[in-house]
């Protein structure tokens, strides 16, 4: 199976298994947009797209579970765990099958799994480079809003006198994780990424707080 029938094959399988319970930010949209940064980091990396990779990328959200489940830690693992059989039924081999778990296992940011090989390493900056731009903040304001979160505390907007909290406010969710997540890349290539798309984050609080008559954050 070449790696085009391949994607052919996995998008189908997700399509029939997944369940993101309406969830726009984790739908096919977002895995489609993860494979696309996923060959750049790889290309950028000196790496081939693979198999491996390919399957990963495609699975990784296989269970979906809403932010503030209980059992969202544990996404990535019953992820991988379910993305087992479909990939056996598509004929690929035990090697592969379990490095595209372990890569599944390691690209969540709450699993605690640290990525071993250079397909986790990709998968995992890969699905990073989704929460940040343009991408990252329409996705920040869609989860919030599916959980009902205000977009933004109106008497302290950008957490001058406060600390921020996300569980409360999307906007919060820029200083508390967003912003951070350039510095926890692994590949030179998804770095130079990050940082260019969280610089037009920050362009884009700069613009808000001047809609809003309030000074800029230092986040």
């Amino acid at each position: 199976m070449t790696l085009a029938e391949l994607r052919g094959a996995l998008r189908d399988a997700l399509l029939q298994a997944s369940d993101t319970g309406g969830d726009s930010a984790h739908g096919l949209a977002h895995v489609e947009r993860v494979w696309l940064h996923a060959r750049t980091i790889a290309h950028g990396e000196g790496m081939a797209p693979s198999r491996v990779l390919l399957a990963a990328v495609y699975l990784h959200d296989l269970v979906h579970l809403p932010k503030d489940h209980p059992k969202r830690a544990q996404a990535a693992m019953l992820s991988a765990t379910a993305a087992g059989p479909l990939m056996d039924a598509l004929g690929m081999t035990r090697a592969e099958i379990a490095a595209a778990r372990h890569a599944i296992e390691a690209h969540s940011f709450s699993g605690g799994t640290e990525p071993q090989t250079p397909e986790a390493q990709v998968l995992r900056d890969a699905d990073r480079l989704e929460a940040l731009g343009a991408v990252g903040i329409a996705r920040c304001f869609a989860v919030s809003g599916a959980l009902g979160r205000p977009l933004f505390d109106e008497e302290d907007p950008f957490a001058r006198n406060r600390t921020p909290d996300d569980t409360r406010f999307a906007l919060d969710h820029f200083a508390v994780k967003l912003l951070r997540l350039p510095e926890t890349f692994l590949t030179a290539t998804g770095r130079k990424l990050a940082e260019d798309r969280a610089a037009a984050m920050r362009r884009y609080l700069d613009d808000l707080a001047g809609e809003l008559g309030a000074p800029p954050p230092n986040w």
